[in-house]
C-alpha cells in the first residue's frame, strides 16, 4: 500500500510581499477619524434627543467595526501569530467581533424603534442646528476616510468591504442632514423620529446578514458560495483516483477557505497530490490538505470516519 499527504498555502500567510506598513498606518488613522465621529455623533444625539444622530451613530458603529476588522486582517496577514497554541492565529478574533456588531446593531435598531413608538404624539422640540453641525461633521469624516481607504481598497479584499461600509454610512449622514434642515426650517419634529427609524431599517438586514456570516463560520458550515459536491466531483475525475472520502470545507475567516481530502488511488502519489492541488485551487481552495492512499488487492483503504 502505498501513501502520500501535502499541503498548500494561498490566503493568510504573512510575507514581505503582504500589505505595506503604509496600508495599515492609513487604516489606523481612519478608524480614530471614525470613532471620534462616532463619539461626536452620540453624545450630541443623547444631548438633544436625537433618534437620528443617534440611530447614525449605531450605523457609523459599523464603521468602526469595518475598519478595525480590515485592519487586523491586514495585521495578520503582515505578521500572523507564531504560537504553538494558536496554530490558525488570530483570523477568528475578526469573526468573534463581526458577530458581537451585529448583535449590538441589534440592540441598537431596537431601542430606537421603542423610543420612536414612546415618541408618537409627543415629538420632543429639538435643535436643528446642532443635528445639521453634527451630520456635516460625519460626512465630512466619511468623506476623509473614503480617500484613505480609495486606493488600497483595490488590492485588499479587506479594506474593500470596510470602504463599502463608510460609503454606506454617508447616506445615513445625509438623512441626518436632510432631518436636521426640516427640524430647523419648519419645526418639523417628527422628521427626526422618521429618519432614526429608515436608518435603523437600514441597518437591520445589514446587521443580519453579518450574524448570519459570523455564524455560518463559528459553526465551520461550508462556504456559502462554494458547491463541495462540484469539488468531489472533480477530485473523483482526476485520472488514478478511484475514491474521495473525507471531504470536509469550512471558513477560517473572510477571504481564508480551508479544505481537507483523503483520496484513494494506485498512481503516483505525488502527481495525484498536484493534481488535486490544481483542483482546488480551481474552486478557490488554495490552503488545503490532501492526503493520498493506496489501495489493497483492488480494495480502497478508508479510515472509519467519525466526523
Amino acid at each position: 500500500m502505498g501513501s502520500g499527504h501535502g499541503h498548500s498555502h494561498g490566503i493568510g500567510q504573512g510575507s514581505a510581499a503582504g500589505p505595506s506598513a503604509g496600508s495599515i498606518r492609513r487604516m489606523g488613522i481612519a478608524l480614530g477619524i471614525l470613532v471620534a465621529f462616532l463619539v461626536l455623533e452620540a453624545v450630541v444625539g443623547l444631548w438633544i434627543g436625537s433618534l437620528a444622530l443617534l440611530a447614525d451613530a449605531g450605523h457609523m458603529l459599523t464603521d468602526v467595526v469595518g475598519v478595525s476588522m480590515g485592519m487586523v486582517a491586514l495585521v495578520l496577514a503582515r505578521r500572523g501569530s507564531s504560537a504553538t497554541a494558536r496554530t490558525f492565529g488570530w483570523h477568528r478574533a475578526e469573526v468573534l467581533t463581526a458577530m458581537a456588531n451585529a448583535v449590538l446593531l441589534l440592540g441598537v435598531a431596537a431601542w430606537v424603534f421603542y423610543e420612536a413608538i414612546n415618541r408618537i404624539g409627543d415629538t420632543p422640540d429639538l435643535p436643528g442646528m446642532p443635528m445639521i453641525l453634527t451630520a456635516l461633521a460625519g460626512l465630512a469624516a466619511n468623506i476623509v476616510v473614503m480617500l484613505m481607504l480609495r486606493a488600497d481598497a483595490k488590492d485588499s479584499l479587506a479594506v474593500r468591504g470596510a470602504y463599502i461600509e463608510v460609503l454606506a454610512d454617508a447616506v445615513g449622514s445625509v438623512g441626518v442632514l436632510v432631518a436636521g434642515a426640516l427640524v430647523l426650517g419648519f419645526g418639523w419634529g417628527i422628521a427626526d423620529v422618521v429618519v432614526g427609524v429608515l436608518i435603523s431599517l437600514w441597518v437591520i438586514p445589514r446587521a443580519l446578514r453579518l450574524a448570519a456570516a459570523s455564524l455560518r463560520i463559528l459553526t465551520q458550515a461550508s462556504p456559502a458560495h462554494l458547491d463541495v459536491d462540484a469539488v468531489r466531483a472533480d477530485l473523483g475525475a482526476l485520472p488514478g483516483v478511484c475514491g474521495v472520502h473525507d471531504l470536509h470545507v469550512w471558513t477560517l475567516t473572510t477571504g481564508m477557505d480551508v479544505a481537507t481530502v483523503h483520496l484513494v488511488s494506485d498512481h503516483d502519489p505525488q502527481w495525484i497530490l498536484e493534481s488535486a492541488r490544481t483542483t482546488l485551487s480551481s474552486h478557490g481552495l488554495d490552503h488545503a490538505t490532501v492526503q493520498v492512499e493506496g489501495t489493497v488487492d483492488g480494495r480502497q483503504c478508508e479510515e472509519d470516519v467519525t466526523w
